[in-house]
């Protein structure tokens, strides 16, 4: 994580921020292969708001994932995974993530894709906080069944591990 600046409170400042799409990444891992194989691979995030209130716990945000963004470098498993078997990207564009609850250490809200909408919890690694932006390290494990995505059962593994490092700035 490249962050500059020195931290300078424990809490971001009360307000909006967006998040900068350009310093902000969502990583995953996976298997394949009947679990043999790690797959490791990429989204891209669309865009994005927080709103940091007082107390944390009536914050709130919501980030748009560009689900046509997934990528592993590997072209062809890339294209079958963005197709109609899997995240079907033509049909369901955004993957969303919005917050019901906030504190410290993590975020519980609504993760929607492939038309599904299922509860999901981020476990919060590691913040840091600078005058006018903050950096927030997270992690969670998705099953895909819950979300509709049932092909290559077997060859595919059913649970993703993302980790997100998102950098937000006051607006």
């Amino acid at each position: 994580m490249d962050t500059t600046g020195n931290p300078t409170t424990t809490t971001p400042r009360l307000g909006r921020y967006t998040i900068d799409t350009n310093s902000s990444s969502i990583t995953f891992k996976g298997r394949h292969l009947f679990g043999l194989m790690p797959v490791r691979g990429t989204f891209a995030i669309r865009g994005g708001t927080v709103d940091v209130a007082e107390p944390l716990s009536e914050s709130r945000l919501r980030v748009e994932i560009d689900a046509a963004s997934f990528s592993t470098g590997n072209d062809h498993r890339d294209g079958d995974v963005r197709s109609v078997k899997f995240l079907d990207t033509d049909r369901h564009p955004l993957i969303t993530f919005v917050s019901e609850r906030v504190d410290a250490t993590s975020v519980s809200g609504t993760l929607t894709a492939c038309g599904f909408t299922r509860p999901a919890s981020l476990a919060v690694v590691r913040a840091e906080v600078h005058a006018n932006s903050f950096t927030v390290h997270a992690t969670t494990r998705v099953d895909r069944t819950e979300f509709g995505v049932t092909a290559a059962r077997g060859m595919a593994g059913r649970r993703l591990d993302l980790t997100l490092e998102v950098t937000c700035v006051h607006t």
